[in-house]
């Protein structure tokens, strides 16, 4: 711009020169002062012209500002406003592709945020809601949509969520019941608020419940272990105490003696199922390669169930119970199963020896197996007992938990024989179904897939 404005000023001066130098010699009767007034008329015209332009392409480009037009619609000038155009166009195209790269990454930020396994929530300065995922969404019950702007306190009212949003101590967690917790299926929430920016919040939930039942499951665990153990250790020292400073007749003694050696089956009986938990635990699946009749394990299991039976029964020798189980025909038809044969007869005996131990002597207790339409195999086990509250049922494959915990102890039992089924189901890829009323009797049945059952194998 300054060298154009430069060389204006020396054409002007020059053609000034021109006309003072060679006018007179030309129009000899035009005096240098008019010649003088005509060049500088002739100069303003041309100025009033490119000042005039220059407004015109200015307008233009003011026009184009205002309007807030698309890029494509900015004016094609030359000159200097063409140029300022030209620069304004490309910058403002370099701020389009900024913006559109921060909103590309933002929404990828979103996106990843989106499917989190944990909920999270954008809160501005007044705790109203900016943002939240699905998984939030779901934690607290609200809407991503509708509850936007809505103050995350006046959505969430559980008690221990309020007073650690009122206390502005945010250093720790704080646990709370979930929005779709039942009674029987509880979901605990561990929810922290992060402070950050100009007094926005960022709010993390978390599922724990899973964590929460684990951590309640290991103090059962080590607490019922220490009372198993305990107990026959404390009745066993004191016998021993016992037979060590009193002189007892030979039938006490014998009668000492009985109870020791009782406590101390209790106690190998109960190392003994722990030991199989920890081998079923850490042992690979069972191949398909060794196959069992189904027509051996429910012989080998009725055997066992009538000798358990005759000891709850009495000293006359007779069945606590009336027992059925399957017919020659209906074991045949079952076929065999693959797995290891072991573990199926461990499955299937603690399934018929918990029905003898919770079923009152008089009651019935039926052991079924058939093949189904799809070709699995169930493999049943009914009583009449007193059945089992639904509350109890999702709980009953934990180790130790008891029902009865006297009427367990009184016949045996240990705790932990549903929790090797479980783990014997799920190594043979079998479903274990419970289904139980109260006064009426329960049904555990085992279910095992199509692909671990074929036809029995003669010769």
């Amino acid at each position: 711009m300054t060298l154009r404005l430069l060389g204006l000023l020396m054409a002007q001066m020059l053609a000034i020169g021109s006309v003072w130098w060679i006018g007179p010699r030309i129009w000899p009767d035009i005096g240098h002062v008019s010649m003088l007034a005509m060049v500088l008329g002739a100069d303003l015209c041309v100025v009033w012209i490119v000042w005039l332009n220059s407004s015109r392409r200015a307008v233009r480009v003011l026009r184009w500002l205002r309007s807030n037009a698309p890029l494509a619609e900015a004016p094609e000038l030359g000159g200097a406003w063409g140029e300022a155009a030209n620069r304004m166009r490309r910058r403002l195209r370099a701020l389009e592709q900024e913006a559109a790269d921060h909103r590309g990454r933002l929404q990828e930020i979103l996106s990843a945020l989106q499917v989190s396994p944990n909920g999270v929530v954008l809160l501005d300065a007044q705790h109203r809601i900016e943002w939240c995922n699905q998984t939030a969404a779901h934690h607290f019950g609200i809407d991503a949509d509708r509850d936007r702007e809505q103050a995350i306190g006046h959505l969430v009212r559980d008690p221990s969520f309020t007073a650690y949003l009122a206390g502005r101590d945010y250093k720790q967690d704080v646990v709370m019941s979930g929005r779709h917790g039942t009674a029987s299926r509880p979901v605990r929430l561990s929810v922290q608020l992060h402070p950050y920016g100009q007094g926005r919040m960022l709010l993390l939930s978390r599922d724990v419940t899973a964590v929460e039942q684990a951590e309640a499951m290991r103090r059962d665990f080590v607490a019922n272990v220490s009372h198993e153990i305990r107990t026959p250790l404390t009745v066993v020292s004191g016998f021993v105490e016992t037979l060590q400073t009193l002189p007892l007749e030979a039938e006490e003694r014998q009668h000492y003696l009985d109870l020791m050696a009782r406590q101390a089956q209790r106690m190998q009986t109960v190392v003994s199922d722990l030991l199989t938990l920890s081998r079923l635990e850490g042992a690979p699946a069972p191949d398909l390669v060794d196959w069992t009749p189904v027509r051996t394990l429910v012989t080998q299991c009725e055997q066992e169930a009538r000798g358990l039976s005759q000891a709850l029964g009495g000293t006359d020798g007779s069945l606590a119970h009336q027992l059925q189980f399957p017919s020659a025909e209906q074991m045949a038809q079952a076929g065999e199963i693959a797995g290891n044969q072991n573990e199926l007869l461990s499955a299937l005996s603690n399934l018929v020896g918990n029905a003898l131990r919770y079923t009152p002597p008089g009651g019935t207790v039926v052991v079924e197996c058939g093949r189904l339409n799809d070709g699995q195999l169930r493999v049943s086990v009914r009583d009449n007992g007193p059945g089992i509250a639904p509350e109890h049922i999702p709980r009953l494959t934990e180790r130790f938990y008891r029902v009865d915990r006297s009427r367990s102890r009184e016949t045996g039992g240990t705790g932990l024989g549903l929790a090797i089924v479980k783990h014997v189901a799920q190594r043979h890829g079998a479903q274990l179904q419970v289904e139980s009323t109260v006064g009426k009797g329960s049904c555990f049945a085992l279910v095992f897939p199509a692909r671990r059952i074929r036809a029995l194998q003669t010769g």
